[in-house]
């Protein structure tokens, strides 16, 4: 299976939140996405890929219309940079293609082990578990796969997890993260394995709010601002001219 740098599997984008919504690279998405919030790179990935969807095009757009694309995300400048020095290995190096190859891909300017495993796993199928902020405090505080550090998580979760699930594994682990078991508060009182995690104390559900506070508020008779003046044959308000006049 060949998967150049801007290949995005349809059922990725409705695996995370992330890439929902857009085709677009995905090496260059997940380069993107370090230190930043799914919303900023959604909205500089859907402003870069129509101009370059292809690592030569991307060569060829430059640093500096790079950089102005991304200018939103954090770490624009250094991202920027890495995205034209990765365009261009690819194309020097692999035929403009992303390479299967777990040491080839840490290669590549701005490319960690997280990334490598997502393109692994999402592109070619490898049963890697790419390990991220939520899977990292999921994992810790379920007592799933314990580790001071995300290479002993990873290394942890990989003999823990049957391979049939690995393909999926961070996917669901960061879902579980994002949207129960919340960094601040996690929500327990909804969480699917809350009898087996050995997190306290226990969330409750937030308090019901009660007939009264349900009840709708009545609503107050309108009072138009300015009555009208009784001159002209309209009767309607005569928009004010700006607050300072001058020339």
């Amino acid at each position: 299976m060949q998967a150049t740098a801007f290949d995005t599997p349809p059922w990725w984008q409705r695996v995370l939140p992330m890439f929902r919504g857009f085709d677009g690279p995905l090496l260059a998405a997940v380069l993107l996405s370090a230190q930043a919030t799914d919303k900023s790179v959604n909205i500089v990935t859907r402003r870069l890929f129509p101009l370059a969807p292809t690592p030569q095009a991307m060569v060829e757009l430059g640093l500096e219309n790079i950089t102005e694309a991304i200018r939103t995300i954090g770490l624009f400048r250094n991202k920027a940079k890495n995205l034209l020095a990765m365009s261009q290995i690819l194309i020097d190096q692999h035929g403009g293609e992303v390479p299967d190859d777990r040491a080839a891909l840490e290669a590549l300017p701005g490319v960690g082990r997280k990334t490598a495993n997502v393109v692994l796993n999402v592109a070619f199928g490898h049963p890697t578990i790419a390990v991220d902020t939520h899977i990292f405090r999921v994992s810790n505080r379920t007592g799933l796969a314990p580790g001071k550090n995300v290479e002993e998580v990873e290394q942890k979760l990989l003999k823990v997890v049957p391979r049939d699930y690995r393909q999926n594994a961070h996917h669901w682990l960061i879902l579980h993260g994002r949207y129960i078991c919340k960094a601040r508060t996690p929500e327990c009182w909804r969480c699917p394995i809350t009898d087996l995690c050995p997190y306290q104390p226990k969330t409750l559900p937030p308090p019901r709010k009660s007939a009264l506070d349900r009840a709708p508020r009545p609503r107050h008779e309108e009072v138009p601002k300015h009555e009208p003046s009784g001159h002209g044959t309209t009767g309607h308000e005569v928009p004010a001219g700006p607050a300072h006049a001058g020339p």
